[in-house]
């Protein structure tokens, strides 16, 4: 487990005080995929190199597995930081070493004999699906493969921990997805926690169990992916979710054209695809119109949200949450 507490970052400059980060507090689980997501500048980049002490707080404690990294002296963490892989956006490989050797680098620092590191350099390039591509150079690899690489090189010295300082912003969307399927796979196989920051929403929602939201080195909602998607309640999160095309308040420019009671339904689960509209129209007799929808799925769990308005008897309509209730849907009421 990791435990971030009161975490301050200041940086001084003639005349002036900057603060990188605000009393940030974070907990994240051993073996879960965490995502930090912020636009430029909000603290994010600062806040993951936290982790390995690549920035020191100035304030606050970095606990990793019950202990406190912050009181490390220098060659203890660089023990500490041999179980800690780092994969970076710009992808960092040695120009003039092949792939193979750029995987080998961190374990001849580590001291390991050479057949060892060919070993163990060969079982990652194995892993992450470019066994042939052992004696290229970077510059004969596409940059998805590039990133590969980085990853291989990132667990070559059996991390507990792997960061991922926006790992995919640098490649198109059809890479971005196959790097996020590998970190899945990843995870899934070798229970290794996860810590990765970016801008998209789309990369928290296809491979991250919990996120957190940073804004001007504060953090401003933090929960279950799921949760933060179907009811965010903070304005920058609200923002990031209409920039991927999940618009949470779009509803209300329509709300003044139609009658009735308006309901916000939030889907989790196999109650995302059954035909509830309908029963709940036949079985209490109320017209129901759609004002926004959205369905997707979360890291392999489908979810959607709906927001509708719902004409008929007042008796009917006071029946509508329980019944929603009663088929796993939450409801909540946004006009009487």
């Amino acid at each position: 487990m990791i435990l971030l507490e009161n975490i301050h970052k200041t940086y001084a400059s003639p005349g002036r005080v900057s603060h990188a980060l605000a009393g940030v507090d974070l907990t994240i689980a051993q073996g879960e995929i965490f995502g930090i997501i912020g636009r430029s500048g909000a603290g994010k980049s600062t806040l993951i190199r936290m982790l390995n002490l690549l920035e020191r707080p100035t304030q606050g404690r970095v606990v990793v597995s019950g202990e406190d990294i912050t009181q490390y002296n220098d060659a203890q963490l660089r023990v500490f930081r041999h179980r800690v892989g780092m994969v970076f956006q710009h992808f960092n490989l040695l120009r003039s070493r092949t792939v193979l050797d750029n995987v080998r680098f961190p374990l001849k620092l580590a001291g390991l004999d050479r057949a060892s590191q060919i070993k163990r350099a060969q079982e990652m390039l194995d892993l992450v699906g470019l066994t042939d591509h052992a004696n290229k150079y970077p510059r004969q690899l596409s940059g998805g493969q590039q990133q590969r690489v980085g990853i291989a090189r990132a667990l070559a010295n059996h991390p507990e921990l792997l960061l991922c300082d926006e790992a995919t912003s640098a490649l198109d969307p059809e890479t971005t997805q196959s790097i996020l399927r590998l970190l899945l796979d990843i995870n899934k196989r070798l229970g290794l926690t996860i810590v990765l920051i970016t801008h998209g929403m789309d990369v928290i929602r296809s491979v991250c169990d919990k996120v957190a939201v940073i804004d001007a080195g504060i953090i401003v909602e933090a929960g279950d992916v799921l949760d933060v998607f179907l009811h965010p309640q903070h304005p920058v999160t609200q923002s990031l979710l209409s920039e991927s095309g999940i618009d949470a308040e779009g509803w209300r420019d329509m709300a003044h054209q139609v009658q009735g009671r308006l309901v916000r339904l939030s889907f989790r689960g196999d109650a995302t695809v059954q035909p509830m509209l309908s029963r709940v129209s036949r079985e209490l007799s109320v017209d129901l119109s759609i004002l926004q929808g959205s369905v997707g799925s979360i890291k392999g769990t489908p979810y959607g949200q709906l927001v509708i308005a719902a004409q008929g008897a007042s008796s009917a309509l006071q029946q509508l949450e329980s019944l929603f209730a009663s088929e796993g849907v939450e409801c909540e009421v946004l006009r009487a």
